[in-house]
């Protein structure tokens, strides 16, 4: 189910969806949403990425940001395509253990970007 943040309760994907990334480590979506709080319409892809953080063995924010990129363009794109949705901006996130959006844990890593969705591309912005 899919439905604007801001006026229905997030739903978790039915089938969390493993995907494969440049880096190679363990990603799987696991909650898409649509959020108009900003004023907008914001597309939030979020990811579960158990490997992540900046301990010794942790996969780093400098290789997460590459894969991040990638889902954006080859995971977010297609299926904002297919659904017909057209947000003015696209998050994406990473996590180290599923948390409800909005909450912290202060062990948890997490990291987000945010991208503007072009025809073809993801554009990266800055926040």
């Amino acid at each position: 189910m899919l439905a604007p943040a801001g006026a229905l309760p997030a739903a978790a994907l039915a089938d969390p969806m493993p995907v494969e990334v440049p880096s190679g480590q363990p990603v799987t979506l696991f909650e898409v949403l649509m959020d108009d709080t900003p004023g907008q319409l914001w597309a939030r892809f979020r990811f579960l990425a158990p490997k992540i953080g900046n301990a010794p063995g942790r996969v780093g924010y400098d290789v997460t940001a590459v894969d991040m990129d990638w889902v954006c363009n080859h995971v977010a794109l297609p299926w904002l395509d297919r659904t017909g949705l057209e947000p003015e901006r696209i998050v994406i996130s990473f996590s180290d253990r599923e948390l409800p959006l909005g909450e912290t844990a202060p062990d948890a890593a997490q990291y987000f970007e945010f991208y503007r969705p072009d025809l073809t591309e993801c554009i990266w912005e800055e926040y």
